[in-house]
């Protein structure tokens, strides 16, 4: 077990060590249960974290197990780290874009990938110590335990060979990456978020199979720091989720800077050469033969599946299936002493989506709460260059309540945006859905190089209810991207004065100029 989660670690890194040292000690001992908890919590990811650490705050007496590093996949394999790399990809291209805002280099800046790569674990170490083993125990008083959990019966968990016997339990154990079935592809060998965060060395050629979040991401990262990258995707478009327009800002500036897309397909075999690389074959457009492509590493970014293995759901009588626990509204399973939260339950596989998760099923769980997970606006951004970042509506979604009918659509191209001119960052887009009757927002979707920190005004804006005409009369600083927010309520403000407003007020005007 613990050889599986220390493989996208670097061994001999001194960095890599403090992270362990802080998340999963190796000189920890575990405590002895002494009478039953309020809470146990499986799971030491961010819904695990934000469960223990917030019910031990309001006094309750509550054990956390997890079964490698406290921080789960946010912190060791997902957004801290590859945040980490994506800032570094930027860098380089900022210093290779130099030219159109008057720089000159007298050569092609080099990337260090080594340097690149040891600069990731470093902050990655530092980060650690908000998730760390002592930090839980001394400051938030949580009994953490570090070991495999499985229920024994309804109330009872064993982990490490001791028995834990709870009034309430959260069942946070996460996801790992979902992998395709595609003959050959196990004994060619792959990558995942997992361990490719391990690497020291730059592939000169990476596939990275899937389009979404995770793979766009990672696709562009590689390609700026030099590697040729071909993006493999099974939807006919990238970011098949979000908004046809929108992500279409994003593939035409992946294929701009060398990303090779291969979309609506998928690969039919995989090998492995003789010189170690490997081949994937895919079907050729016309359908009557094959592409092959010939890479040195290929990283497989399909989509996440739930962490279900080894915990015995069904001795305690929770239900679940392959896509995850199943919960009610209030994120209680089918044993009702028991709840759930984060990636194992929800299709919004987020950190933020988990927090928020963790925080309805705490107040559920100990304090009577009967708050919905349906309520809930969960934003996301996807990290590229430009971000695209969605809440809400966009008219995709095929279970949503909205009628589409009663939606206004409005845009705003950054290419009319001052800030986004002077920042040469015009390639973008701002998207709002407005409901034609309240004038309230119900969803936003946008591309744009800080697309994720513009959604923040729409979140709050959605979350407390404002109207377009509210944005409209908000004062936003100058020169800012958020202006192109308010110059769509600004348009649609005016709109709304019809031909007979419009009489009314001329004749009024014409009035006082007498």
């Amino acid at each position: 077990m613990e050889q599986n989660w220390r493989r996208g670690l670097v061994s001999d890194s001194a960095e890599d060590g403090q992270l362990v040292d802080h998340c999963h000690p190796a000189t920890y001992r575990n405590p002895e249960p002494a009478g039953r908890y309020n809470l146990v919590v499986i799971g030491g990811g961010a819904a695990g974290l934000v469960s223990a650490g917030g019910a031990s705050m309001f006094g309750g007496k509550v054990a956390l197990i997890e079964r490698a590093l406290l921080g789960g996949d946010c912190l060791t394999f997902g957004c801290v780290p590859s945040k980490a790399i994506l800032r570094a990809a930027r860098a380089i291209y900022d210093q290779r874009s130099a030219e159109r805002f008057g720089g000159r280099w007298s050569q092609e800046p080099t990337v260090d990938f080594g340097a690149v790569m040891r600069r990731l674990r470093q902050v990655r170490a530092r980060i650690s110590q908000h998730d760390s083993v002592e930090r839980f125990t001394t400051t938030y008083g949580v009994e953490v335990h570090l070991g495999e959990a499985r229920f024994l019966n309804r109330e009872t968990i064993e982990v490490d060979g001791r028995r834990l016997h709870f009034s309430r339990a959260i069942v946070a154990s996460g996801g790992r990456p979902a992998i395709p079935v595609i003959p050959g592809l196990e004994e060619a060998g792959y990558e995942t978020n997992e361990t490719i965060f391990g690497r020291t060395t730059l592939p000169d050629q990476l596939v990275v199979l899937g389009a979404g979040p995770v793979g766009c991401e990672l696709a562009q990262a590689f390609q700026r720091f030099g590697s040729q990258v071909t993006l493999i995707e099974p939807q006919r478009r990238i970011l098949p989720r979000e908004d046809p327009e929108i992500s279409q800002i994003l593939a035409d500036r992946l294929r701009r800077e060398g990303v090779r897309l291969h979309l609506g397909t998928r690969p039919v075999r995989v090998e492995r050469t003789a010189e170690g690389k490997r081949r994937i074959h895919l079907p050729s457009e016309t359908g009557d033969g094959e592409i092959q492509i010939v890479c040195d590493t290929i990283l497989v970014a399909t989509g996440r599946a739930p962490h279900l293995e080894g915990l015995c759901l069904e001795r305690a009588g929770i239900a679940f299936s392959a896509a995850g626990i199943q919960v009610n509204d209030l994120l209680q399973t089918t044993n009702k002493r028991v709840y759930a939260a984060g990636d194992v339950c929800s299709a919004h596989k987020f950190t933020h989506a988990a927090d928020a998760m963790a925080r309805i099923a705490v107040r559920n769980a100990l304090f009577a709460g009967r708050e919905r997970v349906s309520r809930l606006l969960i934003p996301h951004c996807t990290y590229t260059d430009p971000e695209i970042a969605h809440l809400g509506w966009n008219g995709m979604e095929e279970t949503s309540s909205i009628d589409a009918e009663q939606i206004e659509t409005r845009t705003e191209d950054l290419c009319h945006n001052d800030r986004a001119l002077l920042d040469g960052e015009e390639e973008g887009r701002v998207r709002l859905h407005i409901h034609r009757r309240t004038g309230k927002l119900v969803g936003a979707s946008i591309a744009a190089r800080h697309a994720g920190d513009l959604l923040a005004t729409i979140a709050v804006a959605m979350t407390a209810g404002i109207t377009i005409k509210s944005l409209a009369r908000t004062i936003l600083p100058y020169p800012t991207q958020a202006e192109a927010i308010r110059r769509i309520a600004d348009q649609y403000t005016l709109d709304q004065w019809g031909p007979r407003q419009r009489g009314l007020l001329r004749r009024w005007l014409a009035w006082q100029r007498r």
